[in-house]
């Protein structure tokens, strides 16, 4: 695991390399409370930024086809958290409607939900899923 945290001169950044793996996923959610928490981020923040988070490094460990992801919580505006997942695969995600007996298949249905927004930036590497939600104030 490789972590990288934030300059001062920078926006507020956490970003650390994981094996693509289930055991990445609670990692992934840890990452994201102890940022949230680090900023200042009030709980709804910090539950709905796990949440998501839960979800897109579910979905790349899955569909990624990698040996590592990369988590990344960052906070581009004072009042936005914005959290990412970057795998090797240049494949784009796929919202799937599923019907009620179905085991998963919800994941980006969850994102979509919950964040206010969400999407998929292609890169000579891969790609980059990302979400990003409205916050408040916290301790800031």
């Amino acid at each position: 695991m490789t972590d990288e945290r934030s300059r001062p001169e920078q926006d507020p950044r956490r970003s650390v390399t994981l094996a693509s793996e289930a055991a990445a996923v609670p990692v992934a959610r840890q990452i994201v409370r102890e940022a949230c928490a680090e900023w200042g981020m009030d709980p709804d923040a910090v539950e709905t930024g796990t949440l998501l988070i839960s979800e897109l490094v579910t979905n790349a460990v899955r569909h990624g086809h990698s040996h590592s992801v990369r988590v990344i919580a960052e906070q581009p505006r004072p009042d936005r958290l914005r959290v990412a997942v970057l795998d090797r695969s240049r494949r784009m995600p796929e919202l799937h409607i599923v019907g009620p007996d179905a085991l998963g298949g919800r994941g980006l249905l969850l994102v979509e939900a919950l964040s206010d927004r969400w999407g998929t930036d292609l890169l000579t590497s891969g790609k980059r899923v990302w979400a990003e939600i409205a916050i408040k104030g916290g301790d800031q």
